[in-house]
């Protein structure tokens, strides 16, 4: 017996925690028959998880594996496995999508201002090396060599895996919760659902109102899944109203057409990079880019019609 399961009997505990992470505030609840401190102690190293991939994979931080492998570009440079996965998937992506989803990135969001804490307001100084960075630069100039897990960046760029590395982290920290009856992961737009909610029913989700900071549009109730949103609402640059965070490579402006677009996975990491990829496919294609991966969609339009597949129906509540 583990230390946490106990008697079936027992009643179930619930503990809920919070911490300011991957620039965005993360609350994690667990459900569980077993002691409030074995509940606590599953949340800290969910939160360890967590931690760990934004200290190895963010922009953010100088002494990031990211901003390392950054500064040396024509050079292929070993990096840790979840720097590798990541990129792995980030570039798979890029292929399935045309290059509309795209790591390289970086220099474009600084260059609309993209360089702050998302949360303190404070910006964020690259180094030299890294502020040299093209933005004439595509996912195809990134070469993985799978055999030695090393990552050449044939130019000088500054890589973004903001949202898909959360996602990731979303991932890992579930992995760490899976022996309970229930928990929630939310890590601003980025959700991973399991088993019940504290009165024993599955976990409900709130569909943010694009224009009304607090207005709800609709509800889903879902488990053992992942659910996340892109949004065009949510960060938008301290340089132009009419720039967010969600860039269309290709026109190096901002994705048109929606307003947010939910997706349902298995993993949070897939329901992140699709979720950003099929909203910048535009509400003309959104729907059947989503179906062709075999995943759920909910997307708001820019006249806040909801739209959705066909299976996101039996979640709406």
């Amino acid at each position: 017996m583990t230390q946490e399961t106990t008697s079936m009997n027992s009643q179930p505990q619930h503990v809920a925690e919070s911490r300011l992470l991957m620039g965005t505030l993360v609350s994690i609840q667990v459900v569980g028959r077993t002691t409030r401190d074995a509940l606590s102690h599953a949340i800290e190293r969910a939160f360890v998880a967590i931690q760990y991939v934004e200290e190895t994979c963010s922009r953010f931080n100088q002494d990031s594996a990211l901003c390392e492998l950054c500064r040396h570009p024509g050079e292929p440079r070993q990096v840790p496995d979840v720097l590798f996965q990541l990129l792995r998937v980030a570039l798979e992506m890029a292929e399935i999508t045309d290059g509309l989803f795209d790591p390289t990135l970086g220099k474009i969001l600084e260059s609309f201002g993209f360089n702050r804490d998302y949360l303190t307001g404070e910006s964020v100084s690259n180094a030299p090396t890294l502020s040299e960075g093209s933005i004439n630069v595509s996912y195809q100039d990134i070469e993985l060599d799978e055999e030695n897990k090393t990552v050449l960046l044939r130019k000088p760029m500054l890589l973004d895996l903001g949202a898909i590395a959360k996602g990731l982290a979303v991932d890992l920290a579930a992995k760490e919760l899976m022996n309970f009856e229930g928990f929630a992961i939310d890590a601003g737009g980025d959700l991973y659902l399991h088993g019940v909610d504290p009165t024993g029913q599955p976990w409900m989700v709130g569909i943010q109102h694009p224009l009304k900071k607090n207005g709800i549009l609709c509800w889903l109730q879902v488990t053992d899944a992942a659910v996340c949103t892109s949004g065009s609402y949510e960060r938008k640059s301290p340089l132009s109203d009419e720039i967010h965070h969600l860039i269309d490579p290709k026109t190096g402006k901002s994705g048109r057409g929606l307003l947010s677009c939910t997706i349902i996975a298995p993993q949070a990491m897939m329901a992140d990079v699709v979720s950003t990829s099929t909203f910048l496919q535009g509400a003309s294609q959104a729907l059947e880019f989503a179906q062709e991966l075999e995943l759920d969609a909910l997307c708001i339009t820019d006249a806040l019609d909801m739209i959705m597949t066909k299976g996101m129906e039996r979640y709406i509540q």
